[in-house]
This record gives structure tokens, C-alpha cells and sequence, in this order.
């Protein structure tokens, strides 16, 4: 999870938007080939222009098409234009697309509004598939509240904490292989000014609901905090919410990097490659970048579990995956593209063209039992595989919630209050304002949001 969508107006319901009263415009974006209604032998992908992404567009016609005799026409966008141009036409079911790439923020909520396919019938003829291969956090993640599979994942990814073991091993630092959050600060204190110009840790604190948000909420929940509890009655006022948050801004003003409101994924995995921080709380997926054969951290960078303090894991996870337009006019061959880009062969395929690090990984099991693919990710492979069998998105804190998700609240307008408390912490970040007056503001936001739901 990268990016953060753009934002929605508040409390808007997606069961609603077909009206087209509740969504953003439709944006106009990049083409790759998409030609109207998908028809005949071909079908139309709509997808994120993420790396993997752009790999599997490069693959299709001469591993898919040619065996298949199914076209794909493709049209890639960045993440916040994916976003706005798949809820446009699955909301509508204008059926324009058959497959579009979704995550398990969206999937559950999609499926509820009828938008989505039901897959579970194709799994059952498909055996070559393996469903049962699937990680058992993202099989679950991609059900919908009825107990019927709606996605199938692409790649898949938990957070932990990345360190220097080089820097730690001069200053005799010791890493534990679980981490509190109390010994991540003492660490970072002590790592502080280590090099030239480093700072103890890297710590997301740029506003949006899929940047900021995404790791501050792991701390809240393992600190004993929710945005909501299992009545809808808005918490982030608690102590739990308060004690994270204070934690988390003293922590990144304190030994974190400079212009951390400002400092998103990308500034800070530029700050660990570059030498500037020696420690980094984010995505697993990162790892792939930091031990390429071009990085100048290469070997020298260690992975544990994501801090903790009163749960037993705090790992947050994300992954893209395909859902398919309940509209769609040729669901069948959608499901054989699904079916190979979800497929282990497919995961063989990249890794014997473009490399084993970048293979799409962390949704199957057997992706952990390839020795190549093992050799490649050595570094950091068993720990991004517990870290995704180790979340919990139905029961991620202390306390019963109302609605899934680890790092993010599953209900429709968590994209808008996520986006808008995020900036009021940023400014807290920032020193624009307290931490307390941060959340006092937030607080009345999240409390309009759960009037919609008391009761439910």
C-alpha cells in the first residue's frame, strides 16, 4: 500500500454511487489498448501501474494469449486514478472492464454492494488453481461478509521493521527479533547521528489515509486503541489512540527524518538506500528494492517483526487483487486471466524472466518453497511470510471491532476521514499544532461518521 486515494466527500456510501453523486469525476489517464465493451476473444483489464503490474502486461501476449487464444486489453493507471476510474464503472456496472485490480480494503465492501463476481464457483472447477494454497490472511481478507470468495490476490505484503545491522553492529546495538515499541525508541535515540547525517528511524508522516494512517494505525491498535468500537461509538480520544499518536509524533520529531510531515513510502525507503536512517517501519514489499542488485544497501540491512506492545503481532496487510465485474460480459475468459496471473506458474514465469526478487510473493505458500526464489529473497523472505500468516484483520487490537482491517477501518468512507485526521497529524508532526488538539478535531470527525452506523 503505497499511495492514499483521493478524497471523498464526507460520509459518502459506495452503495449509493451508482447515481454518480458520491464518486470524483472520471479521470482521464493512460491507454494501453482498452477499446469499449470487451466482446468475442478478448477481455479488458483495468490495473495500478506498479511495477509487477507493468510486468504481467509485458507477459500476456505471448504466455497468455498465444496459449488461450484470450486478447487482454489493458489500461494501466496510476494508483489514485485506478481508483477513481474502477468505482466509476463497477458502481455503475457499466461492465466497460471484466477485471480490475482491487484491494482488500475494496473487495469486501464492493462485494456487499453486489458489484463483484462471485469466484468461488470457478475455483471449484479450476483444481489447478489451489485455492488452498493461498495464504489464509488474504483468502480471508478477499471474502465477503456473506463467506463467498470475491479476489484473488496478485502480490501480497504485511509491514515489519527494517535496520543497518552494519551501523547497529559499530555502535554495539542489538535488534530482538520482536521488537516493542519501547526498545525501537531507545534504539533510535541511540542510532541517532551513528553516520554523517543519520537519523535513528524513518517513519511515514505524509497526510493520506494509505500513508500516514496505514503505519500509525498498526501502533494504535498494538497500543490498545480503534477508531471504533463494536457499537460504532468513535474512540480516538481514548488513551490507547492518544498514547500511540504521542508516541509516534514524539518518536519522528524526536530521531526521525527531516520533513517528516512531508515524508511518504518513497522518501523514506530513498532515506534507508541512501544511508540516511537506521531503522524504517514499512512494507514488507520494500525489501525487494533494498537488496536489488543495484542497491547500495544490499546485504546490509536486517528484518524483524513489526513492534509491538499489547498484541502479538501488529503487522498490518495490504494486496492487490483481481475482482471481477459482476457486469462483465465474458466472465469466463476473465477468470482463466485471473487464474493464470494468480497462478504459480505465473510466479515461475517472472521469476525465470525478470528475476526471483521480483516475483509477485506473498500471497502463496508454495512461493517459500522455490529454491530460487528462496536464494533471491534470502534476506527477507521467512519474515515477510510470518509477518502476513501473523495478521489478524478481523481481530488486529484488544478489543472487538466493528468492521475489518489492520491499518485501515473496512467501511466506505474511511478514505475520506483517514485522509482528513491524517493531516491533522501531519501538522502535529510538523509542530503546527499538539498532538491533543490533533485529535480533538479528528475526533468530532469520526464521531459524524459513526452516526451512520449506531445501531448497525
Amino acid at each position: 500500500m503505497r499511495t492514499q486515494s483521493r478524497r471523498r466527500p464526507p460520509g459518502a456510501l459506495l452503495a449509493t454511487a451508482a447515481a454518480g453523486t458520491l464518486l470524483t469525476p472520471l479521470l482521464s489517464g493512460c491507454w494501453a489498448g482498452a477499446g469499449g465493451l470487451g466482446g468475442g476473444d478478448s477481455i479488458n483489464v483495468l490495473m495500478v501501474n506498479n511495477p509487477q503490474m507493468t510486468e504481467l502486461q509485458k507477459l500476456t501476449a505471448k504466455y497468455f494469449t498465444r496459449e488461450t487464444g484470450i486478447k487482454v486489453n489493458f489500461t494501466v493507471l496510476p494508483e489514485n486514478d485506478v481508483r477513481d476510474k474502477i468505482s466509476q464503472d463497477f458502481a455503475n456496472q457499466a461492465g466497460q472492464y471484466d477485471v480490475a485490480t482491487l484491494s482488500n480494503y475494496e473487495i469486501p465492501i464492493y462485494a456487499r454492494n453486489g458489484w463483484l463476481h462471485e469466484l468461488g464457483p470457478y475455483v471449484k472447477k479450476d483444481p489447478g488453481f489451489d485455492q488452498q494454497d493461498i495464504l489464509a490472511p488474504m483468502r480471508q481478507s478477499l471474502t465477503g461478509d456473506d463467506g463467498k470468495l470475491y479476489g484473488e490476490p496478485f502480490y501480497g505484503e504485511s509491514s515489519f521493521l527494517m535496520y543497518r545491522k552494519d551501523v547497529f553492529a559499530k555502535k554495539g546495538l542489538t535488534m530482538p527479533a520482536h521488537p516493542t515499541w519501547k526498545q525501537v525508541a531507545d534504539l533510535a535515540a541511540k542510532a541517532d547521528g551513528a553516520e554523517s547525517g543519520m537519523k535513528g528511524i524513518c517513519l511515514r508522516g505524509l497526510p493520506g489515509w494509505g500513508e500516514l494512517m496505514a503505519p500509525l494505525t498498526t501502533v494504535v491498535n498494538t497500543y490498545g486503541g480503534t477508531w471504533f468500537d463494536k457499537d460504532w461509538t468513535a474512540r480516538l480520544d481514548d488513551k490507547g489512540f492518544k498514547d500511540a499518536t504521542r508516541f509516534y509524533v514524539d518518536l519522528v520529531r524526536e530521531h526521525g527524518e527531516s520533513g517528516a510531515a512531508q515524508s511518504g513510502f518513497a522518501e523514506c525507503l530513498n532515506n534507508l538506500t541512501q544511508g540516511k536512517t537506521a531503522m524504517w517501519y514499512d512494507a514488507t514489499s520494500a525489501a525487494g528494492s533494498l537488496e536489488s542488485a543495484k542497491s547500495p544497501v544490499k546485504g546490509k540491512i536486517g528484518y524483524v517483526a513489526a513492534p509491538t506492545e499489547k498484541t502479538r503481532s501488529s503487522g498490518w496487510l495490504y494486496t492487490w487483487a483481481w475482482g471481477l465485474q459482476k457486469a462483465s460480459h465474458n466472465p469466463d475468459k476473465a477468470w482463466k486471466f485471473i487464474s493464470w496471473a494468480s497462478g504459480k506458474e505465473y510466479e515461475k514465469l517472472v521469476g525465470e524472466k525478470f528475476g526471483w526478487a521480483n516475483v509477485p510473493a506473498g500471497k502463496r505458500a508454495s512461493t517459500y518453497d522455490i529454491p530460487q526464489y528462496r536464494a533471491e529473497a534470502a534476506a527477507f523472505q521467512d519474515q515477510t511470510r510470518a509477518a502476513i500468516e501473523g495478521a489478524r484483520p478481523r481481530d488486529p487490537g484488544v478489543q472487538p471491532r466493528p468492521a475489518p482491517g489492520i491499518q485501515f477501518v473496512g467501511i466506505p468512507e474511511f478514505t475520506d476521514l483517514g485522509t482528513k485526521v491524517s493531516q491533522e497529524i501531519s501538522a502535529a508532526i510538523a509542530g503546527r499544532q499538539s498532538v491533543d488538539s490533533a485529535l480533538n478535531k479528528s475526533q468530532k470527525l469520526a464521531s459524524e461518521i459513526a452516526k451512520e452506523y449506531e445501531g448497525r
